[in-house]
C-alpha cells in the first residue's frame, strides 16, 4: 500500500503493473479497494497496469467529517494522478463510485480514455432522497455502521450470493463495518447535491461500458438502459444472478465485460 497527500488528506492507494494506459477503480460506499480484488488480479495477470484507491473517508485513508462533495473526490483522483504523471487512464466506479467517474468525466473530460460506469445512476437526488441520505447520515452517526450493514447487505449482495459465496459476503460485511461512520456520513451528505449528469454523458466519445446486476435494487437495470441510450456506443452488459454488486458476486462475468472493454481502448500489452 502507498499513500499519496493531497494537502491534509492522506490517500491510500495501491499501483500494479505497467500497460497503458493504467485502469483506475473507485469503490462504492460503505467499502474501501478491496472491493476490486477480482479485477486487479484478473488485470495484473494479463499484463494491464491498474490503480485503486482509497475514497478520503474510508480505508485506509483520512477520515474527513462534515459534507464531502462528488467533485472533493473527483479531484483528490486527478492530484494521484498528477503525482503517478499519468495522463488519462481508464476509469471505473461503482455505484457512488460511479457517481464520482461521472463527475470526473464532467470536471476533466480530456484525462479519460474509456469509462466503466457499474450500477450506478446519473440523475440526481430528488428533495425526497436528500432528505433520507440526511437522515441515513445521522443514523450512522448515532449507531455506528454495524446495525446498517447487516441491514443492507442482502441487498447489496443477492440473498443467494450470501448463501453461495459465504467469503464474498464476509467481505462485503467487513468493508462496511470497517468503514468510519464519519466519513460514510460526511459522504452520504455531499452525495444528495450532486448534479444532474445526462449532459456529462451525452458528451462522452470514448469506449464506455456500462454494468449492472440483474437483481440490483438501488440501481436497477432501467437507470443502465438510460445511461445505455444517452451514451454513444456504449455497451451495456446485465449480470444475471448478482445484486449491486456483480464484480464481487459474478467476477469471471464482470471481468469478461471489462475485457471487452480494454480491448476497445487498446490491446492487451504485448499484443498486436
Amino acid at each position: 500500500m502507498s499513500v499519496f497527500a493531497n494537502g491534509q488528506v492522506a490517500i491510500g492507494y495501491d499501483d500494479h503493473g505497467t500497460g497503458e494506459p493504467p485502469v483506475v477503480l473507485v469503490h462504492g460506499t460503505p467499502f474501501d479497494r478491496s472491493m476490486w480484488r477480482p479485477q486487479i488480479d484478473h488485470l495484473r495477470r494479463y499484463g494491464r497496469r491498474v490503480i485503486a484507491l482509497d475514497l478520503r473517508g474510508y480505508g485506509e485513508s483520512t477520515v474527513v467529517p462534515g459534507i464531502t462533495r462528488l467533485d472533493a473526490f473527483a479531484r483528490d483522483i486527478a492530484a494521484l494522478l498528477d503525482h503517478l504523471a499519468v495522463d488519462g487512464c481508464v476509469l471505473g466506479g461503482l455505484s457512488m463510485g460511479g457517481q464520482i467517474v461521472m463527475e470526473f468525466c464532467r470536471l476533466f473530460p480530456g484525462r479519460v480514455r474509456g469509462l466503466l460506469l457499474a450500477d450506478t445512476t446519473h440523475r440526481a437526488d430528488t428533495d425526497e432522497g436528500r432528505r433520507a441520505r440526511d437522515a441515513m447520515a445521522e443514523r450512522l452517526l448515532r449507531e455506528g455502521m454495524k446495525p446498517y450493514a447487516h441491514e443492507v447487505l442482502p441487498k447489496m449482495i443477492s440473498p443467494a450470493t450470501v448463501e453461495r459465496l459465504p467469503a464474498v459476503a464476509d467481505h462485503v460485511l467487513t468493508m462496511m463495518c470497517a468503514t468510519a461512520p464519519e466519513g460514510a456520513a460526511a459522504a452520504l451528505r455531499g452525495r444528495g447535491l450532486r448534479p444532474d449528469y445526462t449532459e456529462t454523458l451525452a458528451r462522452i466519445r470514448v469506449p464506455t461500458l456500462i454494468v449492472v446486476g440483474a437483481d440490483d435494487e438501488y440501481t436497477p437495470v432501467a437507470d443502465a438502459r438510460l445511461m445505455h441510450d444517452l451514451i454513444p456506443g456504449s455497451t451495456l452488459t446485465i449480470i444475471e444472478n448478482a445484486a449491486h454488486m456483480p464484480n464481487l458476486e459474478r467476477p469471471a462475468e464482470f471481468n469478461q465485460a471489462l475485457d471487452g472493454l480494454l480491448r476497445a481502448v487498446s490491446p492487451r500489452p504485448g499484443n498486436d
